[in-house]
């Protein structure tokens, strides 16, 4: 491993890091494009990679913010993430079987389909 990709990783981390704190976001949105592009990983081993930084705690920190603030909701995160196990399962037995150029359009409709959703039809209260 270079030095440029240990300078590339830490900043990927960093990226990730600050945005799961700010705004609930990390993997799919920061880690795999940043991956894809600037290290040139595949599609698949991207969303693998996402996957195992994901194993360890890494936004326990940030979650105990929340907490703190009384911005969490336990009995949430915790249906979710019984049924994220399972939902994870499955996904990438279905991610591990399809093309990588097909993996990477699907995933960059899914991502402009939900900046869209955010920007005109996010519902709440006015800026």
């Amino acid at each position: 491993m270079s030095i440029n990709e240990i300078i590339i990783l830490i900043t990927i981390g960093l990226a990730a890091g600050a945005f799961s704190g700010m705004f609930g976001i990390g993997g799919g949105l920061i880690m795999v494009p940043a991956m894809v592009f600037f290290l040139g990983l595949s599609q698949h081993t991207a969303q693998g990679t996402s996957l195992g930084v994901l194993v360890i705690p890494v936004a326990a920190v940030a979650a105990y913010n929340y907490h703190k603030e009384g911005q969490l909701d336990w009995k949430f995160a915790a249906i979710i993430a019984l049924s994220f196990v399972i939902g994870g399962y499955f996904g990438s037995k279905i991610s591990l079987g399809i093309s990588e150029v097909m993996l990477k359009r699907v995933f960059g409709i899914l991502m402009l389909v939900m900046a869209i959703k955010l920007i005109f039809f996010t519902k709440g209260s006015p800026a």
